[in-house]
């Protein structure tokens, strides 16, 4: 019994030693390096964890800002969210001044923004970087294992139910494009 016991201590240890799992916060399922982050909702001082809250689900992870060419896109993401939220889509947010400085302005800001100018209510987190050279985590992770990082503004990686990166588009990749919803409608 007790060999049997540090068998199953030694293989997930070293699975998180190699990055492919981890224990999720007080939680029994193991969650994957892709939502293995806690991150702060938008102009808020609540802390969400990604594996807790997402884990199950698509998940479209993207880098917004407010002033771009590609700002209009918060119209597809939204359409996208309300169109297959119920079916287990969820979008994620993550603002960046990384690209031509086009996200200036404070949390405050850009949740009126996104709210009153593209009726954002998909979920919006804290000020990040999605570029390679100062990459938050969760871009280094994911710009990793896509083997490339956001080169500007909506970038959009794409996870399935398990956490795992399915694809990775760049800016110019609508949210309703085909490709996007051929994507997410298999994984849903």
């Amino acid at each position: 019994m007790v060999k049997k016991l540090m068998i199953c201590i030694i293989i997930l240890v070293g699975l998180a030693a190699v990055g492919n799992v981890s224990a999720a916060e007080g939680e029994d399922k193991l969650c994957p390096m892709t939502l293995d982050f806690t991150k702060r909702a938008l102009a808020s001082d609540q802390s969400v964890n990604l594996c807790n809250e997402y884990l199950g689900k698509v998940v479209v992870v993207v880098n917004t800002a407010s002033k771009c060419g590609y700002t209009p896109q918060y119209d597809g993401l939204e359409a996208l969210y309300r169109k297959y939220k119920d079916k287990g889509l969820v979008v994620l947010g993550f603002p960046s001044n990384d690209f031509g400085g086009q996200e200036p302005g404070s949390e405050k800001q850009i949740q009126k923004f996104c709210r009153l100018t593209y009726g954002v209510e998909f979920p919006m987190f804290e000020k990040t970087h999605a570029a390679k050279a100062n990459a938050d985590p969760i871009y280094r992770i994911l710009g990793d294992m896509a083997g490339e990082y956001p080169q500007w503004n909506f970038h959009k990686y794409v996870l399935d139910r398990q956490g795992r990166l399915i694809a990775s588009y760049n800016s110019r990749v609508e949210p309703q494009s085909k490709t996007m919803i051929e994507t997410i409608e298999r994984l849903l």
